[in-house]
């Protein structure tokens, strides 16, 4: 698929996280196609994605939000991108920034990545090579496990694949998205709060329900065909993924 665009947007309000949880990404994109494109991609593949539709937000976005990742246009309204990437790069600790723009010009490219881009891709582009990208600066900006295990439960982030066992399990989205936080959370009490707040990107406003239907359909996946249960009810709290004899201390600490 190769991006296209149109209009202006505005941008969503952050939220906090804990970086060791989730990836959030900013997209800095003026034109409003653009930055549906790129979210339901984004999203799609498991990550938190704020958006800015300028300059001005997106700086106020990045001192408020610790990013793992900035997407920067540089044709925004109200400045030019190379200033929102200078003053990122301003910061004591700033992420990865990697330029998204139709500037394609061999300068453009050098003067971008001189400033301090990790990386710069041109538009029109293809989202499978945006997201290899967006894989490899969160790899070398914040190394995380490629493949996660928790008893016979594995994941594979990169080829979204899930096994148990011998068995291959397959997952839609956002069940994907569910088991993949409460796998890197083992053995800790998650709340509907903090899972709605990580794979929907939204704040919590009673959405219990959706959550206990995910649940639901996760264990009917990976649980009920098998004798040992991996996702455990915390009364009072949530969630909780781990082995049973695991899950069964905890639990018996109180969570």
């Amino acid at each position: 698929m190769t991006a296209f665009a149109d209009s202006t947007g505005g941008a969503r309000r952050p939220r906090c996280y804990t970086a060791d949880v989730a990836m959030r990404v900013l997209i800095v994109e003026d034109e409003k196609r653009i930055q549906d494109f790129l979210s339901r991609g984004l999203e799609s593949a498991g990550y938190a994605v704020d958006v800015a539709g300028d300059g001005a937000t997106a700086i106020s976005l990045v001192h408020g939000t610790e990013y793992d990742l900035v997407i920067l246009d540089l044709m925004l309204p109200d400045t030019d991108g190379l200033s929102v990437l200078q003053k990122v790069r301003n910061r004591k600790v700033s992420p990865p920034v990697l330029i998204l723009s139709a500037r394609d010009a061999v300068d453009d490219r050098v003067k971008g990545l001189e400033l301090g881009a990790d990386d710069y891709l041109t538009k029109p582009f293809a989202f499978v090579e945006l997201l290899a990208r967006v894989r490899a600066l969160l790899r070398r900006g914040q190394p995380t496990p490629e493949r996660l295990q928790v008893g016979d439960l594995t994941l594979d982030c990169i080829r979204r694949k899930v096994t148990r066992g011998p068995d291959a399990i397959e997952l839609a989205p956002k069940e994907f998205s569910i088991l993949e936080y409460m796998m890197r959370n083992r053995g800790r009490p998650l709340s509907r709060t903090m899972i709605v707040e990580h794979v929907w990107d939204m704040d919590y406003d009673g959405l219990t329900n959706i959550v206990d239907v995910y649940i639901r359909h996760l264990r009917s996946k990976i649980d009920d065909l098998y004798p040992e249960k991996m996702i455990h009810t915390v009364r009072g709290i949530g969630y909780m993924l781990d082995t049973p004899e695991k899950g069964a201390e905890q639990l018996a600490r109180g969570g």
